[in-house]
């Protein structure tokens, strides 16, 4: 009698759960370039305006991005 392997379904367990992130991640980024384009601007997480091309990829990362001054 065959015994299940059970690292197999382990890993494509892992890798359904890896393609499921990637479409998350593809669908939150094409939204957010969605509404910068219908409204030129972005919010931070600190509720400032930014320009639609300021906000770097640093911050996406999970790395805190370089504080802005405050144009007013």
């Amino acid at each position: 009698m065959a015994r299940p392997n059970y690292s197999y379904e382990k890993r494509q367990k892992e890798l359904a759960k890896q393609k499921k992130n990637e479409e998350k991640r593809l669908r939150k980024m094409a939204k957010r370039q969605e509404g910068e384009a219908e409204d030129g601007a972005e919010l931070t997480e600190a509720g400032e305006a930014t320009e639609a091309g300021e906000a770097t990829e640093s911050s996406e990362a999970g790395e805190p991005a370089e504080p802005t001054e405050p144009t007013a």
